[in-house]
């Protein structure tokens, strides 16, 4: 498989460490917040915020990427604060000094994200970007099915200890931060006249190809009523009220992710991706409206089976899909945009889903998610954008 090339090995990598120090910290998040006094608003404004955060920043260092040419600095720098962010988490359980840790995170994840994919991108060609994007979410959240693996096993023994987990997670953090120092980047012509600033994720987006917008409206629609995944946990939680299951229908349901990742990525290249991504969503509704009846644990694990498989359709399938429509000089700035677009609209629509969660219902909650998903599948399903990995106009 000669486009599974070194800098898509090594990213991969990568991903895979990373995420491993990541996911042993993300399953047992809620249970923390909720042990030191969060209640379902303030984990929801939280996770609201950090990814504000880091979508601010993902428009703003995709857009200088592109005008400096220049992808493994960014890619180094941002790997290198989020793996700092994990040790603070056991410092201090003072509510700001948890928003500031979080959000410092998830800094690092706009700092390297536009800039990573678009080193993912450049080793690409028009036919295989399904396949590149596949393996490398493929084993990116491999390392999210084995992080709560860990996590489970540290729980077992050590019960309740959250913060030991923050220290331990540490370690593959570094290992993966070390992995950047091997990678070399393709040339990359700098583009010194496209400027970037805080707003940069706006004015690409305002300045885009007409085929860019009409996607990116559909993707920015889901992203309203895509909440925090921890919603989802904190559902399973209050039914089954067991750790154990919590965290394990996240390794779950990532395995499923790790797994299905690659072979959608095939199909997507195959049948087109934007079909893949919207056959995704639909998944993504269902879900949603099985766990808003869920009662047993048999609708868990069929819901998280389902979340998988509609995590694989869309996630690496969506970046995929964006860089076919746009030139390859401004990857990381139409990859920032959207990001950071998105990430800004999960900080409202996860303050929304714990408002309506706190004063209305969790049912009520999900179901609104579900409703919204629909919506963005027909929209998406009707525009027209140029999907070069079919050579047709759909």
């Amino acid at each position: 498989m000669k486009y599974l090339t070194r800098t898509v090995w090594l990213l991969s990598l990568l991903s895979l460490f990373t995420d491993i120090s990541s996911e042993m910290l993300y399953p047992v998040m809620p249970l923390f917040l909720q042990s030191i006094g969060f209640t379902a608003l303030m984990i929801g404004l939280l996770e609201g915020l950090a990814e504000a955060t880091a979508g601010i920043s993902k428009g703003y260092f995709g857009a200088m990427s592109d005008a400096k040419g220049s992808r493994l600095p960014f890619v180094q720098l941002g790997y290198m604060l989020s793996a700092l962010a994990k040790p603070m988490m056991a410092v201090w359980s003072l509510p700001a000094w948890i928003f500031l840790a979080r959000t410092s995170d998830r800094l690092g994840k706009g700092l390297r994200t536009a800039a990573r994919d678009a080193l993912l991108s450049d080793e690409c060609t028009t036919e295989n970007k399904g396949k590149v994007f596949g393996f490398h979410r493929g084993m990116d959240t491999l390392g999210a099915a084995i992080g709560p693996l860990l996590a489970l096993v540290l729980l077992y023994y050590f019960p309740a200890r959250y913060s030991m987990l923050f220290l331990i997670a540490f370690i593959p953090a570094i290992v993966g931060l070390s992995l950047t120092f091997l990678m070399k980047e393709k040339p990359v012509v700098a583009q010194p006249g496209r400027s970037y600033n805080f707003l940069s994720m706006v004015t690409y987006f305002r300045d885009a190809s007409p085929a860019y917008r009409r996607l990116a409206v559909g993707i920015l629609l889901f992203a309203l009523f895509n909440s925090s995944d921890l919603f989802l946990l904190m559902k399973i939680k209050s039914t089954v009220h067991n750790d154990t299951y919590v965290i394990g229908a996240y390794v779950f349901y990532n395995l499923v992710f790790a797994l299905a990742s690659f072979p959608l990525g095939v199909l997507g290249d195959k049948l087109g991706l934007k079909q893949t991504y919207i056959a995704g969503l639909v998944l993504f509704a269902i879900v949603y409206f099985i766990m808003a009846v869920a009662s047993r644990i048999e609708m868990f694990v069929l819901a998280f089976l389902l979340y998988g498989v509609y995590a694989a359709a869309t996630d690496g399938i969506s970046k995929a899909l964006i860089t076919t429509i746009v030139p390859k000089g401004e990857t990381a700035s139409a990859i920032g945009s959207l990001a950071g677009m998105s990430s800004l609209l999960a900080l409202l629509s996860s303050a929304l889903t714990g408002l309506i969660w706190s004063y209305v219902s969790s049912e009520a909650a999900l179901i609104v998610s579900a409703a919204g998903t629909i919506i963005s599948a027909i929209y998406l399903l009707f525009i027209r954008t140029k999907d070069t990995s079919i050579k047709t106009v759909v």
